[in-house]
This record gives structure tokens, sequence and C-alpha cells, in this order.
């Protein structure tokens, strides 16, 4: 018989309690949208990709992989999180209407983006400052990873030079999904 402990029993009554000591608990805009989510109601209990994504950057190809990733590990709890930033070199001017036609209509992308962030120290929304405490770094250029694990911590970050068919890349997303 397996017995939980009374902080397990109390995120089982009360679910956002869970949420609370999560590194996803912020609120954030759907991309070109009016639409307000909460990343972790949203993405509760899967393992989440983070990144910051721009149109006009040499590492923009990305996106065919971040997108492969997330329909071969999505149906079992992996999600991509994409947020466009102009943060390095002014990558990413366009509108955010710009930014979502780009993405679906040049690579077809179908994981969630959301609002245009800011991800640089110094002036990083406080999820990127969250993100950055728990790894180590901050993003150094446009498509740097953040791996979040099901349980809302943090497992591993990864350069923008990380393709997202790297091996060690795979493999941690796949340790993470695993039962």
């Amino acid at each position: 018989m397996r017995l939980l402990t009374l902080t397990a029993v109390m995120a089982i009554a009360n679910p956002v309690l869970a949420c609370t000591e999560s590194l996803l608990d912020h609120d954030f805009r759907r991309l070109a949208s009016d639409e307000s989510i909460n990343l972790c109601d949203a993405y509760e209990g899967k393992v989440v990709l983070v990144v910051n994504t721009a149109s006009k950057c040499g590492n923009t190809p990305q996106y065919d992989g971040l997108e492969k990733l997330f329909s071969t590990y999505g149906n079992d709890g992996f999600v991509v999180l994409g947020f466009p930033s102009n943060d390095f070199l002014g990558q990413e001017p366009g509108s955010e209407e710009d930014i979502a036609e780009f993405c679906r209509l040049t690579y077809g992308v179908e994981f969630p983006m959301f609002e245009k962030t800011t991800v640089r120290e110094g002036n990083a929304h406080p999820f990127y400052n969250g993100l950055a405490a728990k790894a180590g770094t901050y993003p150094t250029w446009n498509f740097h990873k953040y791996l979040i694990g099901r349980d809302g911590q943090m497992i591993s970050e990864f350069s923008p030079r990380t393709q997202p068919d790297d091996d060690q890349l795979v493999s941690a997303i796949e340790s993470a999904l695993a039962p």
C-alpha cells in the first residue's frame, strides 16, 4: 500500500495548490489573441519545452524540428510552448498577427504560441526570471530551450545551438515522459 504525504493529498484535493509551486504558474495571452491562460492550469502534468522564438534568425528553421517533437510526443503528454521575442538583434519585429501567420504558413506550427515576451536578463518577464533562476542562465539567443517536468520543475536547459532532434534533448524528453 502506498502512503501519500500530506502535500500530495492536498495537491490531489486542491489542484491549484500544486500549481503554486510550478514554474508554469504564469498567465500569458495566446499569440494574436485576446485569450489569456495560466500555463500551469493548461499544461499541468505535461512535460513542457519552453522556447523563445524569432522569425528572422538563423535558428528559425528549428520550428520544423520543434513541430516534429510536438507531433511525435504530444499524445504522450509533451508540449512545446513558443514565446516570440524581439530581444536579440530585433529578429522578431513583426506584429503578433504577422508572427502567427509566418509560423503557420512557413513551418506548419501547431504547438501553442504566446504573446511576444521579453526574455533577456534585466527586462525579462517574471516567467523567464524563474526559468533562469532554476537553470542558471537566461536565454543567450533565440531558440534557447528549457525542459520542465510533469511536476512543473526544471529538468534542464539547452542552448540555442541545440537542434530539436539532438540526441541529448530527445533523450531528456523521453526520460521525462517515461512512467
